[in-house]
């Protein structure tokens, strides 16, 4: 049997310096936002036959003054380009010069526009205050819900902290999650867009789903075993569902690796956050948020 409540500290300390890398990240670093949040025009075309090479789109793109080009191959055939907003004039210029490169024993490689989108500074700028709202909403409904779902449960811990206990380990998956994406925006210049708000509301739902299945089993053994201590009572409950856990995590972790390695380059960033979320949600779940139920505990003794 694990001894996780025993040996809290380690993993208290463990979480508490990952937190501080990820805030740190964040103060200097920032978050490399996309267009959806800053503005401008994103295009996916596709080839009928072969996609020309990434220095062949760039030397196309040459003469047309586009700002901040970032050039993405997509599928087997596609590429998606993100620049600054541009007018329809340029839209169209891009096409034809994207229509005219040659490759050589290619003929008739059609080329076909997939989407064009354009969004505007002060629409990225609402998005990135309603993405915060969302978060938020979500983590105050998630705990009224626990208190709620624990209302029965007031000895030796207050139901409401059981919802508190769930938000802490929320907002550590959230902070990992994010300082990460911070560390590859600066190195790698990976992009946070509306599909990373997606997979931080996701990894919210699954990491949140995780820690109830501990706490349920806690309940139980509460009202099972009233003449143990509660530290014992913690420390069993982790283990009667830890196995649980891990292959849940473990199968969600299959599922998401295909997606991430198979699914194309448009939705990896998407994958790769949700691979981060399932792992530190799991983590969390078990060492984080139940034990800071016995430090509580301890306390009020």
């Amino acid at each position: 049997m694990l001894n996780v409540i025993g040996q809290r500290k380690i993993w208290f300390i463990s979480s508490g310096l990952l937190v501080l890398m990820a805030i740190v990240s964040l103060f200097i670093w920032g978050l490399k936002f996309g267009i959806d949040f800053t503005g401008g025009s994103i295009l996916e075309v596709s080839y009928s036959k072969e996609r020309p090479t990434m220095i062949a789109v760039q030397e196309a793109l040459t003469g047309l003054d586009l700002a901040n080009v970032r050039l993405q191959p997509s599928g087997e055939k596609d590429y998606i380009l993100r620049f600054e907003e541009i007018e329809e004039t340029t839209h169209q210029n891009i096409l034809t010069s994207l229509e005219a490169i040659e490759i050589a024993g290619v003929d008739d490689n059609t080329l076909s526009e997939l989407r064009f989108e354009a969004v505007g500074p002060i629409i990225g700028q609402e998005l990135k205050t309603k993405a915060l709202q969302a978060i938020v909403i979500v983590l105050i409904f998630i705990i009224l819900y626990i208190a709620y779902a624990f209302r029965k449960v007031s000895k030796p811990v207050a139901s409401w902290k059981y919802g508190l206990a769930a938000i802490v380990a929320l907002v550590h998956d959230i902070l990992l999650v994010i300082g990460v994406f911070s560390i590859l925006g600066h190195f790698m210049n990976v992009e946070v867009d509306i599909l990373f708000v997606t997979a931080l509301l996701t990894i919210l739902g699954f990491s949140v789903h995780d820690t109830i299945v501990t706490f349920d089993r806690i309940r139980e053994n509460l009202f099972r075993n009233q003449d143990q201590d509660f530290k014992e009572i913690v420390n069993n409950s982790i283990n009667q569902t830890i196995i649980r856990s891990i292959n849940t995590s473990f199968t969600t972790l299959l599922a998401l690796l295909a997606v991430y390695f198979f699914g194309g380059k448009s939705i990896q960033n998407f994958a790769l956050a949700l691979i981060l979320g399932v792992i530190v949600g799991t983590y969390s779940s078990i060492f984080l948020a139940s034990p800071l139920l016995v430090i509580w505990n301890k306390k009020k003794e």
